[in-house]
Order: C-alpha cells, then structure tokens, then sequence
C-alpha cells in the first residue's frame, strides 16, 4: 500500500430527512486535525500505512478543535437511542458526542474484556480477523444508534458493529470516525447507512 497523507475536507450534514431520522451536524473541520494525525508505515505488519492519533492526543489544540468543534454535535431524535463505540480508539472520541446529546455509552469490545453475558461478531481486517462483543441485554430492540470509532478502512470493523446491532434489533442510524481512508472504499459496506467524517487519508 502507497504511502497517505491526511486532508481534511469541509462537511455540513443537514438537518431530519424524510425518515425522520437527524444526521450529525457540527462545524467544518479544521486542517489542524489532519496534520496532528502521524502516519507510521508497515505497522502493524508490512505493508500498513497505520493512521496513528496519538499525536493528535500530543496537540491540545488539535484535540479540542477535534472535540469542541467538530464533533460536538447536535441531535434532537425523539425516540430512544444509544451511542455504541468500539474498542479501544472509539474510546477516546465518544465521550464528547455522548455527552453532547445525552446519549448512553455501549462498549463493543475485544474478546474476554466484557464480564456478563455477550454477544459476538467476527469480521476481517486489512491484516488479520477479529471479533467484536456487546453485553446482552445493553442495546434493547427497536433502539436508534450512533456507531463512533476513529478511523474506516476496509469497512470491517463497522460492518461487523451494525451486523451485531441489527441482530439485536436496533436500527442504526448513522456512523462516525475521524479518519477514512477512501482508496479502500469501505463505506461501500456499510450498506448505505450515512458515514460522518473529518479526515481523509490519501
């Protein structure tokens, strides 16, 4: 795989379509985020170009424009919904979209981390296979979801979250990350659900 660099490009979501449902809506984002955001080649293995945030996480302003300002949406869904985010790095950019819409925090999470009772989707990645979990029981049937993670690549790793989810009966709404690398054309798997993001990775 050719070497990336990041850009960012300029994105407003519009307000409920005709199904009702409202999509994210935040402020353009900024080209900070897209030149705090490290490239490491062959990791984890040869051939990755890896989109690696820590540096972002180094860049105070870089991680509050990336907070504050572009993912600190606004929704006003008037039924009940969830926001699920995956392990590990959704873990760091949920929070704000959590706490911006007061939604409630459902972890999907690697193999033997969950202590109750769970349920599984295995799914392949660029350089490998894995496998999601969810506690039974944490996203009930007929929920609305918001899917976060920090990057889409290949679509894997989102195609197995909304296949986990729709097998519990929820209906996701819309996902989110930070990065999307569109050469690999992985929102072509998400099956048409609406794909938010800030960065893209050439």
């Amino acid at each position: 795989m050719r070497g990336r660099r990041s850009s960012y490009r300029e994105k407003r979501v519009g307000k409920a379509g005709p199904d009702g449902n409202v999509r994210l809506q935040g402020r353009p984002p900024r080209p900070r985020i897209a030149a705090a955001i490290r490239v490491v080649p062959d990791f984890p293995k040869p051939g990755i170009m890896f989109q690696d945030i820590t540096t972002l996480l180094l860049d105070p302003e870089a991680f509050k424009t990336l907070s504050t300002c572009s993912l600190s949406v606004t929704l006003t869904w008037t039924s009940r919904w969830s926001q699920v985010r995956i392990e590990a790095r959704g873990f760091i950019f949920g929070p704000p979209i959590a706490l911006a819409i007061g939604a409630k925090f459902v972890p999907l999470r690697k193999p033997k981390k969950l202590p109750g009772e769970v349920i599984s989707e295995n799914y392949d990645l660029e350089y490998g296979s894995d496998c999601l979990q969810m506690h039974v029981g944490a996203v009930q049937p007929g929920e609305r979801v918001l899917i976060v993670d920090d990057l889409v690549a290949t679509g894997g790793t989102l195609r197995a979250a909304i296949s986990l989810l729709e097998r519990v009966g929820a209906e996701v709404v819309e996902c989110a990350c930070v990065i999307e690398l569109p050469e690999l054309k992985g929102r072509e798997r998400l099956d048409g659900k609406p794909l938010y993001i800030l960065v893209e990775s050439h």
